[in-house]
């Protein structure tokens, strides 16, 4: 007993139950603690199943030395919070589905258990079972031939009850996330298994569905295209029992499950049926066991506990991940967005805490003329969050880690500017406005005249919810417009409060000279900045019309020599060093701007030098952006966090100047 797994139940409702009996039958685990919202309920559970202790909060059970690993049973809105702070606790996770409310919650979790160094797993518990297993050696072995077409359904009749969590949406009630989660899970397994992979994600989802008088979608079907053609049809309900079973159709026969979901939830005897081409009755495969269903569960969490991760077909982060991404599409299909999705008076984290910078991080910082505050050397690009809780995770992450810079622009989103509002309710929201830099930009072509800028200025503002941005940028140079003309307007926006600096992206540094030499001559602010693409990758092509690039020897020189700030965009070569390979030409728009023979000598010397460094070339490739012999601040544009993970690394590359020189090929 004493070499067992020590387990504590977060939560004390019906699920924290059933886990807790199969805790009790695992080989590995054992029931040590229990917490709930009060000690009359952790009582009432601990006496029913034995448990010594008893803890009348979530804190409590989080703060007890004896538990090892956390079964987090909470409503679907907590369990982001408690299973983060149950990382921050550095207990083990076993996280009941779905994980999080929506992708970007997934996304937090994972992030804390990697940073906590935890095991992490969401409790997709028929993923972990014998017949689980013996369907994905009938895929691999081709059984049924060729994977065509999966029907999949996981739907039941609770009857209408507002008070019940299934049909409130402050709980994330619904079909959906509840037990749709199963079938669209299952989906993107044998989707992968089919190809050699653990897993698939669909290419396209569309869907349909009721929503009811709460809100929440009462019942819902959905299609799901993977590659190699494959269609998934998934459906799921709270009000509708459906088969709840799954048929895989291939090329040369079908698999039916008729119960995939709760396979032997006591031990005993599952079926699979195999019907191959002919006429010939279908084959029973039975599949037998002693072993209880989230027994198994539990000691598949054991197993794992080294690797951090579960081994498939057990739901690994990245499996985890792409699950809760593929059920945010089929909400958006039938237009589901919780309240608790949306920024109106969410001041907290998705931790529930209020946001603060972690007292260690490696951010550095840098100065830029005209602005009364630091500015992080990383500059968070605002171009692709359009929805809250993708925006809040990641704006919250940046700012925890000591970044407090953020890039957007009038077009970015879209003409009706989602980004800019987003950006604008989290720096509300988060009350962060006097420690945030706010970087925007307007006046694209067609629209770079004096008068669209001030037009576009007032509308940036208005979305923002701000009175003034720090720094802003002209998004594009209008040659037929002196540059007289620009300073005048945009030195009267100074004047009036509404930027405290400005300056130029995709101007050309000679129009940027020109410009400072017209604000000189008549005592006006100029530019402070300029924003150009500037990258170890040699831009081949501009990767959009009007781009302009500040990476040739002329303007490094005239970077180094008027100590010109630079705040590039696309930093690190829209992922050339992470993901570029001569031989793969899918990526038309890589292949277009960044293949080149020198690029690609560029990425093998990035190679060569992440090797020495233990680094990755991605962060090579920033470091070589931060370390120039000019004023950088490199606009990075993550869409996870695992993304930005990447990033932070590269602030503390120091390269020396022959070895820039060397990975530029001029050594």
């Amino acid at each position: 007993m004493a070499d067992k797994l020590r387990w504590g139940i977060l939560g004390a409702g019906g699920i924290a139950r059933s886990f807790a009996k199969g805790v009790t039958h695992s080989k590995t685990g054992r029931l040590v603690a229990v917490g709930s919202r009060s000690e009359e309920k952790a009582d009432k559970f601990g006496d029913e199943l034995g448990i010594p202790r008893r803890h009348g909060s979530y804190e409590a059970l989080l703060a007890d030395a004896q538990v090892d690993a956390v079964y987090v049973a909470t409503p679907h809105p907590m369990h982001a919070e408690w299973a983060i702070k149950a990382a921050e606790a550095r207990k083990h996770i076993l996280c009941e589905k779905p994980i999080g409310l929506n992708h970007a919650e997934a996304m937090a979790i994972v992030e804390a258990a990697c940073r906590h160094d935890v095991f992490l797993m969401e409790a997709f518990m028929y993923r972990c079972s014998p017949q689980t297993a013996k369907l994905v050696e009938l895929l691999r072995a081709k059984a049924i031939g060729e994977v065509r077409v999966i029907r999949a359904s996981f739907s039941f009749n609770a009857g209408f009850n507002a008070e019940s969590r299934l049909f409130a949406s402050a709980l994330g009630g619904g079909g959906i996330l509840d037990v749709g989660c199963y079938p669209v899970s299952l989906s993107r397994l044998v989707a992968g298994v089919a190809f050699g992979k653990d897993f698939a994600e669909p290419t396209e989802v569309k869907g349909c569905g009721r929503l009811g008088a709460t809100g929440v979608d009462e019942w819902a079907a959905a299609t799901l295209k993977f590659p190699g053609d494959i269609v998934a049809q998934v459906a799921t309900g709270i009000v509708v029992q459906q088969d709840n079973a799954v048929q895989i159709f291939g090329s040369e026969g079908n698999i039916l499950i008729p119960w995939p979901w709760v396979p032997g939830r006591e031990g005993g005897a599952t079926k699979i049926l195999l019907q191959t081409k002919g006429d010939a009755p279908p084959q029973e495969i039975v599949i037998e066991t002693s072993d209880w269903l989230y027994g198994i569960e539990a000691d598949v969490v054991a197993a794992n506990l080294d690797r951090r991760q579960a081994a498939p077909p057990a739901m690994s982060w990245d499996d985890t991940l792409g699950n809760m991404r593929t059920l945010d599409r089929w909400r958006q299909e039938i237009g589901l967005v919780y309240d608790l999705e949306k920024p109106p008076g969410k001041t907290l984290t998705v931790a529930r805490r209020p946001l603060a910078v972690r007292p260690k991080h490696n951010m550095k910082y840098g100065r830029i003329v005209h602005l009364d505050k630091p500015i992080s050397r990383l500059v968070m690009g605002v171009d692709n969050q359009t929805a809250w809780p993708h925006a809040s995770v990641l704006f919250d992450n940046f700012f925890e880690q000591g970044g407090n810079a953020f890039d957007t622009a009038f077009v970015y989103g879209g003409w009706d500017g989602p980004c800019e509002r987003m950006l604008g309710w989290w720096v509300k929201n988060r009350g962060v406005r006097d420690r945030a830099v706010i970087l925007a930009k307007g006046a694209h072509t067609p629209f770079c005249t004096p008068k669209d800028l001030t037009e576009q200025l007032a509308i940036t503002l208005e979305r923002l919810q701000m009175e003034y941005v720090d720094i802003y940028m002209m998004h594009r140079d209008n040659p037929d417009v002196p540059v007289g003309e620009f300073i005048d307007v945009l030195a009267e926006h100074v004047r009036a409060g509404r930027m405290r600096a400005f300056g130029g992206s995709n101007w050309s540094l000679r129009r940027v000279e020109a410009a400072n030499a017209y604000a000189r001559a008549k005592g006006v602010q100029g530019f402070s900045a300029v924003s150009n693409n500037f990258s170890l990758a040699r831009m081949v092509d501009p990767v959009w019309a009007g781009c302009i690039q500040a990476s040739d020897p002329a303007s490094r020189e005239w970077l180094a020599r008027n100590q010109f700030p630079l705040m590039p965009w696309s930093s690190q070569a829209r992922g050339f060093f992470t993901r570029a390979d001569p031989a793969d030409l899918s990526d038309r728009e890589l292949v277009r701007c960044w293949h080149s023979d020198d690029n690609f000598r560029r990425l093998a010397r990035a190679w060569e030098l992440a090797k020495k460094r233990g680094v990755l070339p991605i962060q090579i490739a920033l470091a070589y952006v931060l370390c120039q012999p000019f004023p950088t601040f490199p606009l990075v544009g993550p869409r996870t966090l695992a993304e930005m993970q990447t990033c932070l690394p590269a602030l503390d590359i120091a390269l020396a100047p022959d070895e820039l020189r060397w990975l530029n090929l001029e050594a």
